[in-house]
């Protein structure tokens, strides 16, 4: 498995904007071959209150790191990101992209 997480520090007063944009986007990751999931997080901790801004991440999970990269490379992806730059404001810079090879997973059995 392979993860691709995006942070986005957002600006205060443009939090629900910046949901709103999540929200209503047409990802079609669900048709994208080696995609098993996305999240969209917002911290919790007080830190980011005293720098003034409010820490996102998008978490995604793939099969595969070639996987990602292929949906990269693709009209999937230019579309899901047609919008990107659409919400002045918002951000206070460009997201920080981390990738990770997973070493180790545990779930719960149901």
């Amino acid at each position: 498995m392979y993860i691709a997480m995006n942070r986005f520090k957002i600006n205060p007063g443009y939090e629900q904007g910046f949901e709103e944009i999540w929200a209503s986007r047409n990802s079609s990751l669900d048709t994208v071959p080696g995609y098993h999931s996305f999240k969209l997080l917002r911290e919790t901790s007080a830190k980011d209150q005293v720098e003034k801004f409010t820490m996102y991440s998008t978490l995604t999970i793939w099969e595969s790191e070639q996987s990602f990269r292929d949906w990269t490379r693709s009209e999937n992806f230019r579309q899901a990101h047609a919008n990107a730059g659409a919400a002045k404001g918002t951000y206070q810079g460009p997201p920080h992209l981390e990738l990770f090879d997973v070493v180790m997973a545990e779930t719960k059995e149901s």
